[in-house]
């Protein structure tokens, strides 16, 4: 039996889900004999539950921004639900392709304490950039190699070869509700109509729909009536990419590596840390938001990703379970 902490179940965000998925998929590929338990991240376990998660000998962590810069001693404020004092008495996790939540300074006394007791010491953790290995190193915990994100693991030059140089008649655009610009957003979405004969809109997060309608909508000069809205779910989501030629455009980095899976061209607009490492780490393609004025250009040109994707460290860090 394996614990595993499922940073989807619960969660309002679909990309979880894309995250989980893959996680998954490697967890089972690896573990083919094994069964696994899973616990939701997103909300608090009960001490039955924690006992349960805590009597096995191996647990993962699986994917997301999950880490942080400060800890709470409850565990209903924490991304990870687990209080600061479990923390020494649960059975140490391993991370899976896990991120740190966002850009800070410093890391406070108690979330090092807590990563110190809560984490593995014996075995390497996998993380999704080297940001997240950084903020870890502060912590006192070095046994952590940087494998990128697992939705990335399948992503090799055959598959990449396999998605369109130039670019197609229908785009597919997401935005990020906690993160708005709404001025930077109108000239996205500007731009793609310019762009493209055909535009979808996919809301990502639960409240992702309301922003595009209710504030970047609420005025004529930014024109929606004429924007195809997807259902809020991963299957219409993966359904258009499937059917068709269409490209992906938007704010919500992993609708963008999934846009890739499917092998659709992908162009990723930063507005956090997530996306940004990982332009820095593996050339994912990212055009910062600040500098949307790039979006035209890089539309317009004939291009395909080369992603360098770190096929040593996922190796080795599969390797201590085979």
């Amino acid at each position: 039996m394996i614990t595993v902490y499922d940073t989807a179940t619960g969660s309002l965000n679909i990309g979880d889900y894309i995250i989980m998925e893959a996680a998954k998929r490697e967890l089972n590929d690896m573990f083919k004999d094994e069964i696994f338990d899973y616990f939701a991240t997103h909300k608090v376990l009960t001490r039955e539950e924690l006992n349960r998660a805590w009597i096995n000998s191996l647990a993962f962590v699986c994917g997301t921004n999950l880490l942080r810069g400060s800890w709470r001693f409850k565990a209903v404020k924490n991304q990870w639900s687990i209080s600061f004092f479990d923390g020494f008495k649960m059975q140490p996790a391993i991370l899976l392709g896990v991120g740190w939540n966002n850009y800070r300074k410093k890391t406070k006394l108690r979330a090092k304490i807590f990563y110190r007791n809560a984490l593995r010491k014996d075995i390497l953790h996998s993380v999704r950039d080297n940001y997240t290995k950084e903020k870890l190193a502060l912590c006192g915990i070095h046994n952590v190699i940087n494998t990128g994100c697992p939705t990335l693991w399948g992503l090799d030059d055959n598959h990449l070869s396999t998605i369109p140089k130039a670019k197609s008649g229908t785009v597919v655009f997401t935005l990020t509700d906690y993160r708005k610009d709404i001025e930077l957003d109108k000239k996205i979405i500007k731009i793609l109509k310019k762009q493209y004969e055909h535009v979808y809109f996919w809301p990502q997060g639960s409240k992702d729909r309301s922003y595009l309608i209710e504030e970047l909508g609420s005025d004529s000069v930014t024109e929606i009536n004429d924007i195809l809205i997807l259902e809020e779910s991963l299957a219409a989501f993966d359904t258009l990419l499937q059917n068709g030629e269409v490209d992906y455009v938007g704010t919500r980095l992993h609708a963008g590596i999934r846009a890739l899976q499917k092998s659709k061209r992908s162009i990723i607009i930063g507005v956090d840390n997530r996306a940004i490492e990982m332009q820095k780490d593996i050339n994912l393609p990212v055009v910062r938001r600040e500098r949307v004025e790039e979006l035209d250009r890089l539309i317009e040109e004939e291009w395909q990703p080369e992603l360098n994707i770190p096929w040593c460290e996922i190796k080795k860090w599969k390797a201590q379970f085979l």
